[in-house]
């Protein structure tokens, strides 16, 4: 068997022999890779469709409008607050994408879907009728990087105040499983183990291209969330800047260790396993607890043991260890909240990666973790984020970080395989 050579990615023993990856392109040019771990895909005894048969014009190419105006490609841009130093990625033909979940549905069918010939929705991501993970770039993405579109800072207005520049960056899609009605939560650990290899792939050929700064592998779940498309997947932001949430870690773990010698996030985690009252899973790899000073009203963050930056640089235990643990922090989370019938709900979760980032000195303090959390509060009631928190970014908690975890001891052992 013959295996996809890549520049960077460089897959451990397991991936070698039992995920099978083969890229293509998409009709208007985007990149797109199946990740396989059926055995028959494997082993190349079967073969996936790499054509993709829509007649799509090249993804930067001109388009016409409703009254058959031709329009140029509106490339996202991005300007910086002059207030905070934030870049903010403008994207305005992702008002177009189309939208199935939801009251506010735009169209039928499911573009992340297998492709079903004769469906009347023939508008989908992927050319085979079948598949096991997925990758491809973003149809409607917030940032990308256009070729021809030089990377410079320009004044709004002729006025240095305000500065603006291409949102040059890159945004995937990473479908789960072809099941259209599933959830991550049951999806089999040998299914999450190849999401993780998907996670690890992609950061380690993303971080060599040119122009990226930060690599967000991330996971919105629930129509309450804004999931615009209701199908087990996730996403990769690719920032050309570092984002804020970043920054201020950044910031916190090189203060941290001018001052102490120390990695922040390391001393956090061990003091957390020595407190034990808000850790709520460990296994041999990775420990999970709820933050002391936790914002949200079901919050949990995941570490792993080593030390390691960036996610393409765990190995295949941790790999699977994480897997492991990410499905038992999914059931478990839909198990949180207890509506009278004893059954849970499905949670809606933002589940964020983050790592290191790519050129910045600071990362050499970082390490790799994972927050997951929820702003549901109860059964019927959702933790809005009112004047507060989206005026001044104070967040005030309506619960206490040990009645999460307290929350979460009730619903299995702390250990698990």
């Amino acid at each position: 068997m013959k295996q996809e050579q890549f520049k960077y990615y460089k897959p451990g023993e397991y991936a070698s022999e039992h995920i099978r990856i083969t890229p293509t392109k998409l009709a208007d040019g985007r990149d797109f890779f199946y990740l396989d771990d059926d055995p028959e895909y494997v082993s190349g005894a079967k073969t996936r469709e790499l054509v993709d048969p829509r007649p799509l014009a090249d993804r930067f190419a001109p388009h016409r409008d409703a009254d058959g105006n031709e329009v140029p490609y509106a490339e996202p841009i991005m300007r910086r607050d002059p207030l905070t130093g934030d870049w903010i990625p403008m994207a305005a033909a992702r008002m177009n994408r189309p939208i199935t979940a939801g009251p506010g549905a735009t169209a039928k069918g499911n573009p992340l879907a297998a492709r079903k010939p004769g469906d009347p929705y023939q508008d989908g991501e992927v050319p085979d009728t079948d598949y096991d993970v997925v990758i491809f770039e973003n149809r409607f993405p917030s940032m990308v990087q256009v070729p021809g579109v030089p990377d410079v800072v320009t004044d709004v207005d002729g006025n240095a105040l305000w500065q603006q520049k291409p949102a040059s960056g890159r945004c995937e899609v990473i479908c789960f499983d072809p099941n259209e009605n599933g959830l991550p939560a049951d999806l089999p650990v040998s299914r999450l183990r190849t999401v993780v290899e998907a996670w690890a792939f992609r950061t380690s050929e993303i971080s060599h291209m040119d122009g990226i700064e930060q690599i967000f592998p991330f996971e919105n779940h629930g129509a309450e969330i804004g999931v615009s498309l209701a199908h087990p997947h996730g996403q990769v932001y690719c920032y050309p800047f570092i984002p804020p949430k970043m920054e201020a870690e950044l910031q916190h773990t090189q203060a941290y260790f001018e001052r102490t010698g120390g990695n922040l996030l390391r001393d956090i985690m061990n003091a957390e396993i020595e407190a034990g009252t808000r850790v709520v899973m460990r296994n041999s790899s990775w420990v999970a607890y709820v933050p002391a000073a936790a914002r949200w009203p079901l919050e949990v963050h995941v570490a792993p043991v080593r030390g390691v930056k960036t996610l393409d640089e765990l190995n295949d235990q941790e790999r699977w260890d994480l897997a492991s643990m990410y499905s038992h922090l999914l059931r478990r989370g839909n198990a949180f909240f207890d509506k009278g019938d004893g059954k849970g709900m499905d949670l809606p979760y933002i589940s964020s990666w983050h790592q290191a980032p790519i050129h910045d000195s600071r990362r050499e303090n970082y390490r790799l973790n994972l927050q997951f959390f929820s702003f549901r509060r109860a059964a019927n009631k959702i933790k809005y984020l009112a004047g507060s928190e989206s005026g001044m970014a104070a967040w005030v908690s309506d619960t206490t970080p040990e009645r999460i975890a307290a929350r979460f001891h009730e619903l299995g052992p702390i250990d698990i395989d």
